[in-house]
């Protein structure tokens, strides 16, 4: 429990300061656009080469990761039922898709990963995931549903290889399936820009939520009902009804995924929503419903299955 509430606290911190600057003007009026630019095109792309270039990529093929996937993809896969059926377009739909599956297993989850499951770790799966399938699949198709003329097939077909937040992802992955090691000097500057990510997402955040009313209100009240509820509720239960009846996971293993998918919806979905300018109500008030949501659901598992 202890691990629930550090990670939460440190993040309604960084966010605070990022709504302060909002309102104060210390940024100016493009102060949120060039922290999202710089999250999206510089300083993510580095976090996840040098976090993927070290990791172990047996993980992967972990039985955990297996009920973690499931359970996004079913969880996504409402959303986009829903999404069809109501008539909404492909960036919304993709999204909210996005807000009502993918967690935040970085900056929350690995502090939660330590103090309430044991090991950072356990995270990591989840992490290379997100990274290597659903960022570069949900880009993508938010880059070919942009509007302006069709683009030759080439273009479509390469478009993952041209998006940096792809990029970062795998090029890490090849430089770990190599077993390279990549030289000090040009490792230790990427760490470095790389350690800007998370506090430029979280404060390109904080300064959009200046003259934000209460989450969960306009035209888009539905799509973010219902992909917080996804996220912080039908997610969860997924993961523990496949751990427990498909994979026969207990214990440990249990809690891991369960605890893992019950993490609200990340903040670096509103940069890609910022990036590419669609749908960022719905990804800035999904994230804050769900991150609200998420505390007592995180709290209630561990005291459940801990």
């Amino acid at each position: 429990m202890q691990g629930v509430l550090t990670g939460f606290a440190v993040i309604a911190v960084v966010i605070g300061i990022g709504y302060v600057l909002g309102r104060r003007g210390h940024l100016g009026d493009d102060g949120r656009t060039v922290l999202t630019r710089l999250a999206f095109n510089v300083a993510t792309p580095a976090l996840l080469f040098t976090t993927l270039a070290g990791a172990d990529l047996s993980v992967v093929f972990s039985q955990r990761l297996l009920v973690t996937a499931a359970a996004t993809v079913c969880a996504a896969a409402l959303f986009v039922t829903v999404g069809l059926v109501r008539g909404w377009g492909a960036g919304k739909i993709t999204v909210g898709a996005l807000c009502s599956s993918y967690v935040n297993a970085g900056n929350l989850g690995i502090p939660i990963a330590v103090y309430v499951l044991g090991d950072a770790s356990l995270v990591a799966p989840v992490l290379l995931f997100q990274q290597i399938v659903v960022t570069p699949l949900a880009l993508t198709v938010l880059d070919l549903s942009r509007p302006g003329e069709p683009r030759p097939l080439w273009q479509r077909l390469t478009t993952p290889l041209r998006n940096p937040i792809a990029v970062g992802s795998l090029s890490g992955v090849v430089v770990a399936a190599t077993g390279w090691t990549v030289p000090s000097p040009a490792l230790e500057p990427l760490t470095l820009i790389g350690n800007m990510s998370v506090p430029a997402v979280l404060l390109a955040f904080g300064i959009s939520l200046r003259g934000s009313g209460m989450p969960a209100r306009g035209d888009n009240r539905g799509a973010i009902v219902l992909s917080a509820a996804l996220k912080t509720t039908a997610q969860p239960l997924i993961a523990w009804s496949l751990g427990v009846g498909v994979f026969h996971l207990h214990g440990a293993a249990l809690l891991d995924v369960v605890v893992v998918s019950a993490l609200p919806a990340a903040q670096n979905l509103y940069t890609y929503a910022s990036q590419y300018r669609v749908a960022e109500q719905l990804a800035r008030e999904s994230i804050l419903l769900s991150t609200a949501v998420s505390v007592p659901a995180l709290i209630a598992v561990a005291a459940l299955l801990g």
